[in-house]
């Protein structure tokens, strides 16, 4: 052992054994403290501790009661302030609905006052007319309190110029030609050499001649731009006169039984700047076709529509000479004759065509149009109306343009096959109509979906379509683009697809359901959310007067169509007229059930109606007309035919009224006469008339009663005389 370890031996020994005799001594020395004391302590830090703890214990629950009870009070002064809300509100609705229903009920007053004012002044006119015999000139109509307040003297020639021609160019030659004779005012501005950039014949056909035609060309040689020669019977002098209009750059002489290909030779070499030039349906042969490349060198727009005389040779002279190789429209609409070869020669000369039409030509097969395809890689717009050959190879076939505008008719070769890449085929498409084209099934709209430029789609008479396809179609990019829709005899639809129809389509404006029979009012209650659409047709739905109650809270409809409608009635078409200031074009015809309260809605509410039509409603009298022609004086088409108990005066009153009604239409009218009738063609440009009685298909005979209710009252008293006989057998027998 070293002597380290053993000093540290040593030390760790000392030390131990001074700790142990220390500790004895301090036990012994130091006297125990009271115990006593030790647990009062002990108690007093007990008390302490529980003190805390009770304290800790009784906050805790006071901080809890008070924050329930804050929360409490925060709830019920949310509560408060919602039911002064509430409150607040319904204050607020209720001064707003009051007032909403005084500025409804004076408008409506007013709406009547001013009814009252216009029929008044239209019977003080009709009696002051009538007394004096004599007709009143239109200023002395309006004179007389057309519209109410009156307008007062004003002097045209003191416009702007640019605001006269404005004025000036929607009259007609003849309006035109009368306006000039009223004084030298007028007639000054009446000969502007820019009102007779465009002159058109067609409409005074048959009442202007030859010699005027050819001083009115000889007058404004130099400022004619447009002419119209639409069915005129033209001498050939006459029309030796257009080639006087050196500037002439459109040019219609269709329908022209006596346009002949040496009359054509003298306006081509004369009028070389043509651009549009209108052939249709007359009997030129392969010399003019010969003669259009030569002179018209500029023309873009080419109408040989009904032209049956040229033939495919004719069709090659157009590469000749400068060619017809800026052509951009062609319509060969009913050109049987026209071959495969014919369509090669057309592709060979007029390589930039964009728009073609081709309809009623059931010679047309899907090698016609191939071979036009191969080399017009341009066409942007096909027509193919009247085509039953063409089948889904020629769909296939005009995949190489780039189509932005087709249209099928009447063709049941063509199926959902042609559809199946549509989307890449045909990327920038954006109207289709394929009516009546039995081969289309809800495949079709599945695949058209996908179209990102779809904006018109027609899909009438597709009878195969249903609403399965038509939620498929509404789940695509196509249908928030979509503008015109039209489904009309698509037997299949109902209301399950309406739903999505109005939370897709927000952009619709056009939509035609007619003839869609389970078409209820749940489906028209989605149609009304639709806030963009202008024109809806429900006609021959089973739709009621609660759809037509919705529909009136749209407020922005312009055109209805509800004909065919058995469930509406009187109600609901006048509730409608309230919601519908804006209407212009209204449809009930083959509603048995209107009377003239319709008439006399129109007549207060809807003043800026232009198309109206209420065939085969037998209830309609010349009083209601009365208050129709009184008030709506921007009316130009009318229907009544089958009105009847409509006489001569409704002629009066709209020879009256309605200065601008255009077209006419009185058929199986019995108490209109034939000379009542004559006179009033004089007034319109198209009229249909007839005295005989309605057809059985109207559902009414000549007194109005109901063929049903006939068939009903026969069969009943068939029974009674079927029991009657039984009855007295058996008491015979007995």
């Amino acid at each position: 052992m070293t002597p380290e370890l053993m000093i540290r031996a040593c030390t760790f020994y000392t030390g131990r054994l001074l700790k142990t005799h220390f500790h004895t001594w301090r036990e012994i020395a130091i006297p125990p403290t009271n115990e006593d004391e030790l647990l009062a302590e002990k108690m007093e830090a007990a008390i302490v501790y529980a003190n805390f703890r009770l304290k800790k214990h009784v906050l805790h629950h006071w901080h809890s009661y008070v924050k329930n009870r804050k929360e409490q009070l925060r709830d019920a002064l949310l509560r408060i302030q919602k039911m002064f809300h509430c409150y607040k509100m319904i204050v607020t609705l209720n001064k707003w609905r009051d007032r909403a229903r005084h500025k409804f009920k004076k408008r409506e007053d007013e709406l009547m006052l001013k009814h009252e004012l216009q029929l008044q002044k239209f019977s003080k006119l009709k009696f002051k007319t009538s007394s004096k015999e004599e007709y009143f000139f239109p200023e002395q109509f309006v004179s007389e309190g057309f519209p109410v307040g009156g307008i007062p003297e004003f002097d045209i020639s003191q416009l702007p110029k640019r605001a006269i021609l404005q004025i000036f160019s929607y009259l007609s030659l003849r309006d035109l030609v009368i306006c000039g004779q009223v004084n030298r005012s007028w007639l000054l501005m009446t000969q502007m050499g820019s009102l007779w950039n465009g002159i058109d014949f067609s409409a005074v056909k048959n009442i202007i001649t030859d010699k005027y035609i050819v001083s009115i060309l000889q007058r404004w040689r130099l400022n004619v731009l447009r002419l119209n020669f639409r069915g005129c019977a033209l001498r050939l002098k006459t029309l030796r006169s257009v080639s006087f209009c050196k500037n002439l750059q459109e040019l219609n002489v269709s329908d022209c039984p006596t346009l002949t290909d040496e009359s054509m030779r003298y306006i081509s070499e004369s009028c070389p700047g043509v651009l549009y030039l209108n052939l249709s349906n007359t009997i030129i042969t392969n010399r003019t076709m010969r003669l259009l490349p030569r002179y018209f060198y500029n023309l873009q727009n080419l109408s040989l529509a009904y032209c049956r005389k040229f033939t495919d040779k004719g069709l090659q002279y157009l590469n000749l000479g400068n060619g017809c190789h800026k052509l951009i429209y062609l319509d060969l609409s009913g050109c049987t004759q026209i071959s495969v070869q014919g369509f090669r020669n057309i592709a060979n000369s007029c390589s930039g065509i964009m728009h073609l039409t081709i309809n009623d030509m059931p010679t047309l097969t899907d090698n016609c149009v191939k071979a036009l395809v191969d080399k017009c890689h341009r066409i942007s717009s096909v027509v193919l109306i009247g085509a039953p050959h063409i089948s889904d190879s020629a769909f296939k076939a005009l995949s190489g343009c780039d189509i932005k505008k087709i249209r099928f008719e009447g063709n049941k070769r063509i199926t959902d096959a042609c559809f199946k890449l549509i989307d890449k085929s045909y990327p920038n498409i954006s109207h289709i109509y394929m009516v009546d084209c039995k081969g289309i099934t809800d495949g079709s709209l599945k695949s058209l979906s996908p179209l990102k430029h779809l904006t018109v789609l027609n899909l009438a008479n597709c009878v195969r379509i249903g609403d399965t396809g038509l939620k498929q179609f509404l789940d695509g990019p196509a249908s928030t683009k979509i503008r015109e829709l039209n489904l009309s005899n698509c037997i299949h639809l109902g209301d399950a697809s309406m739903a999505k129809l109005s939370e897709r389509c927000y952009n619709l404006n056009y939509l035609n359901l007619r003839n869609c029979e389970h078409l209820t009012d749940l489906g028209v209650e989605f149609i009304a959310n639709i806030f963009s659409l202008v024109s809806v047709d429900l006609s021959g739905t089973d739709i009621s007067n609660e759809g037509l109650m919705t529909l009136s809270r749209h407020r922005k409809l312009k055109e209805l169509s509800v004909s065919e409608c058995d469930k509406i009635t009187d109600f609901g078409i006048q509730v409608f007229c309230k919601g519908s200031l804006t209407l212009e074009h209204l449809d009930v015809s083959y509603c048995p059930q209107l009377s003239d309260i319709i008439i006399k809605a129109l007549a207060i509410y809807c003043i800026n109606l232009t198309s109206l039509s209420v065939a085969g409603c037998p209830k309609i009298t010349d009083s209601a007309m009365e208050m129709l022609s009184a008030k709506c004086h921007y009316l130009h088409i009318l229907d009544v035919s089958g009105c009847i108990l409509l006489t001569d005066q409704m002629l009066e009153n709209l020879e009256m009224g309605c200065r601008q009604l255009r077209i006419l239409k009185m058929q199986y009218c019995r108490l209109i006469s034939k000379e009542a009738a004559i006179r009033m063609s004089s007034i319109v440009q198209h009229q249909e008339y007839s005295a005989s009685n309605p057809p059985l298909w109207f559902g009414y005979d000549s007194e109005g009663k109901s063929l049903r209710e006939k068939q009903n009252t026969s069969l009943k008293n068939s029974e009674l005389t079927a029991k009657e006989s039984t009855y007295n057998n058996e008491e015979e027998a007995v």
